[in-house]
């Protein structure tokens, strides 16, 4: 009875030993993979250049580098347009060479939230040039403007849930890949998107081997009545054009909720298959303790390969919002 018992809790031992070891090796990739992130906003960290304001309130610049790397708020805010109502003040321009406007819309919309659905009033529309194709917008910038702002029809079953949520263009071609592309841009500045010819990898703005053509700063200011930190990435001086897509970015987050409280982009590169230069600004606000848009500024111009050039510049004015 007493050699069974022994060779029972042997057995278990091993069990034991031997998963502990399976779990060990399994562990070590991502172990290793957490420690190189690690060193490398370590690293990063000892490159930032802090205010004396932002030292005295006692930063962990660190923590603050790691949270922005992953954060998730200004994707979710704008996810959170799906779930509730709002009203939008829509105007969106498309200009010639001289600057001059070829096509306009300007609207009222109103989105209705109801039985778990999302429909769309036009409470009023005024249109000039060609906006329209027909019954379909005649410009991509505008398509990219209505994807933000507009609902199509019904739309049922959505969530503003983006923890475990991946962006890819996969199973996208053509428009709708490039518009998810910009999008993937858009919400995410700083992380490398895929598929997009000559700059996917310098947008990885947080990679030691694209960060190290910027400088990075952190400042506290106020924004829209709040007190924030200031984060700004731009190009150092000297840095060849070919090896840089961002020209500024500046982000206010809230000191004691790290929320994102309003954003500002530049970004311009030029290729033989594409070139463009964008300029964009978001604001934020709380409604009921959501994080939502309530202004998006854009003035841009790009060209594709066998598509003409494009000059736009929108704004969407949101407000009313409701539940």
């Amino acid at each position: 009875m007493y050699f069974l018992q022994f060779k029972t809790d042997n057995c278990l031992k091993s069990l034991r030993y031997g998963s502990f070891i399976a779990a060990v090796f399994f562990l070590l990739p991502f172990l290793s993979a957490a420690q190189k992130d690690s060193s490398e906003i370590e690293a990063l960290g000892k490159e930032t250049v802090l205010s004396e304001v932002v030292i005295r309130n006692g930063f962990d610049v660190n923590r603050f580098l790691q949270r922005i790397k992953y954060d998730t708020t200004f994707y979710k805010a704008f996810r959170t347009l799906r779930i509730l109502g709002f009203t939008s003040l829509n105007d969106v321009r498309m200009l010639d060479s001289d600057g001059k406007i070829r096509a306009s819309l300007h609207s009222k919309t109103k989105q209705n939230r109801a039985n778990d659905c999302r429909t769309m009033d036009v409470l009023e529309e005024k249109t000039t040039g060609n906006m329209y194709k027909g019954r379909e917008l005649n410009y991509y910038t505008a398509e990219l403007y209505a994807g933000l702002f507009f609902t199509n029809g019904k739309v049922c079953g959505e969530n503003n849930i983006v923890a475990g949520t991946q962006r890819n263009v996969r199973n996208k071609s053509g428009i709708e890949k490039h518009k998810e592309q910009l999008k993937m841009l858009f919400f995410n500045p700083g992380q490398k998107i895929p598929g997009i010819p000559f700059i996917g990898d310098k947008i990885d703005i947080f990679d030691p081997s694209v960060s190290k053509y910027y400088d990075f700063s952190v400042d506290m200011d106020e924004m829209s009545g709040q007190q924030c930190y200031v984060f700004k990435i731009a190009p150092k001086a000297g840095i060849d054009r070919d090896k840089i897509v961002f020209d500024d970015i500046t982000t206010w987050f809230n000191s004691k909720t790290m929320e994102i409280v309003a954003r500002n982009y530049d970004l311009s590169y030029n290729t033989p298959v594409y070139d463009f230069d964008v300029h964009m600004e978001v604001r934020m606000t709380k409604f009921q303790g959501f994080l939502v848009p309530e202004l998006l500024t854009y003035n841009g111009n790009w060209k594709v390969a066998f598509k003409k050039r494009e000059r736009g510049v929108f704004t969407a004015t949101l407000f009313d919002f409701n539940k």
